[in-house]
């Protein structure tokens, strides 16, 4: 139910553990502002990659008396606090530690440390960007922007925005460690720190946007609406679909409310019959979907 991939989400919490460590160290020893916004950035990822391997694991128990539909939507939730934490630790702290740095800098010192670190830490996240990227252009059919706002795979997509972010702010840590190194000005330093967090909070409040429209409830892709529509329309005796309502309740669980005319000369065994026909066969041609109803509707009903 989960959709993308555990691997994916454990080499991004493998990755994202070992380069905090990494900058935490690299900080220290340099005492860049820049570098320990990055280290907490980093520290944030971890504990949401930790977050999603939890959600994951909810989202897949079955259903039962109390959640009768599943619970695949715990996977939004725990996607929609990884967005919250995004903003709150990863932009927050990085704005605050940025003004904070400039507002009374301290001169950086042990820059081949920190470009070293920097250098790890690019190689080690885009390792874990090229895994998310591949579970996101598995299911990609338009545009990179088209997917992130019709993709149902929170998981993936917090991964792969997660470590955008990292990359960029890694490139922006670099240029403002260089900077401060090249005119004697630690200003810099502390204004990468901001302009990192600003990034971080644009993704977050991306990340929040569509995590919120997944645990309100999105319909399923319009092609896959189309088709049931139209193989639910080709059984005999059906005169007319009217439409067809999907939801989300899970990247790979969809419930799926069929609603249909009949011919009024039929039976009503003959309509139970048929209804039995589409939900099997609608199931059949398309397994995302976890239920199927067909509830029957005479044209002239409003």
């Amino acid at each position: 139910m989960a959709g993308g991939s555990t691997k994916t989400i454990l080499i991004a919490l493998g990755a994202n553990v070992g380069i905090a460590a990494a900058k935490f160290v690299a900080a220290a020893f340099t005492g860049s502002s820049a570098m320990l916004t990055e280290g907490v950035h980093s520290l944030v990822d971890s504990t949401n990659q930790l977050l999603l391997l939890y959600g994951r694991a909810r989202s897949k128990k079955p259903a039962d008396a109390a959640h009768p539909f599943g619970y695949g939507r715990e996977l939004y939730f725990w996607s929609f606090i990884v967005a919250i934490l995004v903003f709150a630790l990863g932009a927050g702290v990085s704005v605050y530690e940025g003004v904070l740095h400039m507002l009374e800098p301290e001169p950086a010192t042990s820059p081949l440390i920190a470009f070293t670190v920097l250098g790890i830490a690019f190689a080690l996240e885009g390792w874990s960007t090229i895994a998310a990227l591949k579970d996101f252009n598995a299911a990609r059919r338009g545009t990179i922007w088209q997917e992130i706002r019709g993709t149902k795979d929170a998981a993936t997509l917090v991964i792969l925005l997660e470590n955008s972010g990292a990359l960029v702010g890694l490139v922006v840590a670099a240029l403002g460690l260089a900077l401060s190194l090249l005119t004697g000005n630690p200003l810099w330093d502390g204004l990468a720190s901001v302009v990192i967090g600003l990034v971080l909070g644009v993704l977050a409040v991306v990340l929040l946007y569509e995590a919120k429209g997944l645990l309100i409830g999105e319909s399923a892709d319009p092609a896959l609406v189309t088709a049931i529509q139209e193989c639910a329309a080709a059984h005999t005796g059906i005169v007319r679909v009217h439409e067809v309502l999907t939801l989300h309740s899970a990247p790979t669980m969809v419930t799926a409310i069929i609603s249909a005319d009949f011919e009024d000369s039929m039976s009503a065994r003959d309509v139970e019959r048929i209804v039995l026909a589409i939900e099997r066969d609608v199931a059949t041609r398309y397994p995302i979907l976890s239920r199927v109803y067909v509830r029957p509707r005479d044209s002239s009903a409003k």
